[in-house]
């Protein structure tokens, strides 16, 4: 069973958490992270993001970029806009989005347990940006950001999370994009650590970045200890935070193609009429499994396919992310992969279906499709399967600030 403990929290003075306090580095690009951090020099985007701090044109993995990162983060700390915890704790997190609230437990988990599958992964990593993610860890000796992760809910975790949130915050503040984060402090974590010790897997929800470099990181960090250490030295854990499944939300991944593959948009429908029942809708949502709705020629289209029984109980191909590239993207649009194909790109649910619509009338895109949601159940039948889920299957919102509590790995 995988382990967590407490630690010794960096994290802002509270008057300062709503200005310190960002989004993770790999929901915007340079020029949107830039933008967010103009005119607030305290914000973790400098940290995180340190490219910000060069021109656009300039090399995002130079070695001077994660000098910067280093530098900002001790300026904090010199500043004394980031202080430590004078005791090793955990936090209760609260996420409020619109009518969707979440709350997790902050704490550290082993890299130990992410190596021997303790802590599930459902998606591949890409090599650059887990080096990139390495060499920032390394940097700060730090983990600046948590992995989200989840677990299938303990009634025990839930009943001590709920006298935790009566308790006066430590934190509470609503962002610019109006996501409101409250955070309290659990001194007291003896049982909490038991009852989540006791749970047989976590899984990571969003982060499978961070967590590979967290554990590459901690690996290097160790290897430089004498015989290695002992394994419980603070290189050997890394930032997380720990929702129960049922609490947790993931919005469409949603699609546009760049052409139609040679077909006129009559042609384009009637391949699609083919493989499924395809009828006009004004409803842009797909509304259930199985159906898709495409936006061609400025018009919605709800596609529905019908479930193929050979593959209903596999965990990957039962997918609609799945169905939709064996069925439209590979045989008809002419995509071999989705992960390299230019001709392809993703819209997370979160921009809405407004999005895909003014992404294909401004003429840069030919084709959107909008997806129904991934579930929870799926994704962990999927990690359960020691499987990985196609590329872009889930977002996650809201998505954990940077910032709010930091873990140094000594």
């Amino acid at each position: 069973m995988p382990r967590i403990q407490p630690f010794y929290a960096l994290r802002p003075v509270p008057e300062l958490a709503a200005k310190v306090a960002s989004v993770p580095y790999d929901v915007v690009n340079r020029d949107e992270a830039a933008a967010l951090a103009e005119g607030n020099p305290l914000s973790f985007l400098h940290v995180v993001r340190p490219d910000i701090e060069f021109p656009p044109e300039h090399n995002p993995y130079a070695q001077e970029v994660y000098d910067t990162a280093a530098a900002n983060f001790q300026k904090l700390i010199a500043e004394g806009v980031l202080f430590r915890d004078s005791a090793p704790c955990l936090f209760a997190y609260r996420q409020i989005m619109g009518t969707h609230s979440q709350v997790g437990i902050v704490c550290c988990v082993h890299i130990d347990d992410y190596e021997n599958n303790l802590i599930l992964k459902h998606e591949k990593t890409r090599k650059s940006k887990e080096d990139d993610r390495t060499r920032h860890v390394l940097a700060l000796n730090a983990n600046a950001g948590p992995v989200f992760l989840t677990y299938r809910e303990d009634a025990a975790v839930n009943a001590m999370v709920d006298q935790a949130v009566l308790q006066a915050p430590l934190y509470d503040f609503t962002a610019v994009d109006g996501i409101r984060h409250t955070v309290w402090r659990i001194e007291d974590c003896a049982d909490y650590v038991r009852s989540l010790s006791a749970v047989p897997v976590f899984y990571i929800a969003d982060g499978h970045h961070r967590a590979a470099s967290a554990w590459r990181a901690g690996r290097e960090l160790r290897g430089r200890l004498q015989d290695g250490g002992n394994g419980t030295e603070e290189c050997n854990w890394f930032l997380s935070v720990l929702f129960p499944s049922t609490q947790l939300r993931i919005l469409a991944y949603n699609r546009v193609i760049r052409d139609l593959h040679g077909l006129t948009v009559p042609q384009l429908l009637q391949k699609l009429d083919a493989i499924g029942q395809l009828e006009q809708t004004t409803d842009p949502v797909p509304p259930a499994p199985g159906s898709f709705c495409f936006f061609i020629d400025h018009r919605w289209w709800k596609l529905t396919i019908p479930p193929d029984p050979l593959f209903v109980k596999d965990p990957i191909r039962s997918l609609d992310v799945s169905i939709l590239e064996h069925q439209v993207l590979h045989p008809i649009l002419g995509i071999e992969d989705v992960r390299t194909d230019s001709r392809i790109d993703f819209v997370g649910g979160i921009r809405g279906t407004a999005e895909l619509e003014r992404l294909c009338i401004s003429g840069d895109w030919a084709l959107a499709i909008s997806m129904y949601p991934t579930t929870l159940d799926q994704l962990m039948a999927v990690s359960d399967a020691g499987e990985i889920m196609p590329p872009k299957s889930t977002w996650f919102e809201p998505k954990l600030r940077s910032g709010l509590l930091v873990h140094t790995l000594e």
